[in-house]
């Protein structure tokens, strides 16, 4: 290990403050922007997490810009803009970077050709996300419904024109659809392995944790023996569009989650602020583990701790 990364490295686990009444306001005046994860941070399944309506009222009431960015695949930012809705929090398509989003993204700045297909193990939201970008998905919940016949003599049929297999969270995930990913990715000259996360578990309901886009991946993986691009936290690839959309540099900008290893992780990589929070997966034991080496600047029990602290 040379001197840049063993510095990189003691930066890193360097320890983190529990937000107080001083360094809440020293964060909020140093920082233009606020990154929101969703899942564990403003809600929990559809259950929205107390003080979040009000905590986010008072940052854009001091100009502060929120952005909002969910490694959950599931939904469009036109789904993830109506959920905002209906739990009473106005929040625009613009204001949303969602890795369903990411993935249609990457396939259109890397210019997949349009006449290629593309294979989802996911749900609608990278369905939707394709077909704004202009491409063309296969797969998707549709395929939730199909079986596979384990015959003498039956030769399972691909499309020879998938150039890209997408996979994401995925409750309708089958034996089918693996088969069919593992095909492309095999079979198909050239095809893309693109994983929109790799996230153990997410809080899909308001009680529990549940099964991640990294249970999918890792099917893939295994059944292909390749490892996918990843364009979810903690890559930053979404961060090159937020910069293009926001204008503000990194270095103002805190990003605000409940999972070390993807939303501390991305704000590390990106160069901003970061804040953690105990309302979703990580606990304040896990942060605390030795054997934990990745640490907020900031940690906290939940967002609404800033208002508080504030007195706002």
């Amino acid at each position: 290990m040379n001197d840049h990364e063993k510095n990189c490295k003691a930066a890193t686990i360097a320890t983190p403050q529990l937000l107080s009444p001083q360094n809440a306001a020293d964060l909020l005046h140093s920082v233009d922007a606020f990154l929101f994860d969703c899942d564990g941070v403003i809600w929990k399944g559809d259950k929205l997490i107390d003080g979040v309506p009000q905590t986010l009222e008072m940052l854009r009431s001091k100009g502060k810009k929120l952005v909002f960015v969910t490694n959950n695949s599931t939904k469009s930012r036109r789904q993830y803009a109506k959920k905002f809705q209906t739990l009473g929090i106005e929040v625009s398509e613009e204001e949303i970077f969602s890795s369903s989003f990411a993935a249609a993204m990457f396939l259109k700045v890397n210019d997949f050709p349009r006449e290629k297909k593309v294979y989802v193990v996911g749900e609608e939201g990278i369905l939707e996300e394709l077909e704004l970008a202009g491409f063309t998905g296969l797969g998707g919940p549709e395929d939730g419904k199909k079986m596979v016949q384990l015959k003498p003599n039956c030769l399972f049929e691909h499309d020879k024109d998938v150039g890209a297999v997408v996979v994401g969270l995925d409750q309708y995930i089958n034996y089918y659809k693996l088969q069919y990913a593992t095909l492309c990715i095999r079979e198909n000259p050239g095809c893309l392995f693109i994983a929109t996360n790799r996230d153990a578990v997410g809080h899909m309901t308001d009680l529990q944790e549940w099964p991640g886009a990294g249970c999918m991946v890792a099917a893939v993986c295994g059944s292909t023996q390749k490892e996918p691009i990843v364009v979810g936290k903690p890559s930053t690839f979404m961060m090159e569009f937020l910069l293009k959309k926001f204008h503000t540099n990194t270095s103002r900008m805190c990003m605000v989650g409940d999972r070390l290893d993807t939303d501390i992780l991305f704000g590390q990589n990106s160069g901003c602020r970061t804040l953690l929070v105990f309302s979703g997966v990580t606990t304040q034991s896990s942060l605390q583990d030795p054997t934990n080496d990745i640490q907020p600047d900031y940690y906290t029990s939940k967002i609404s701790d800033l208002l508080n602290l504030l007195g706002a």
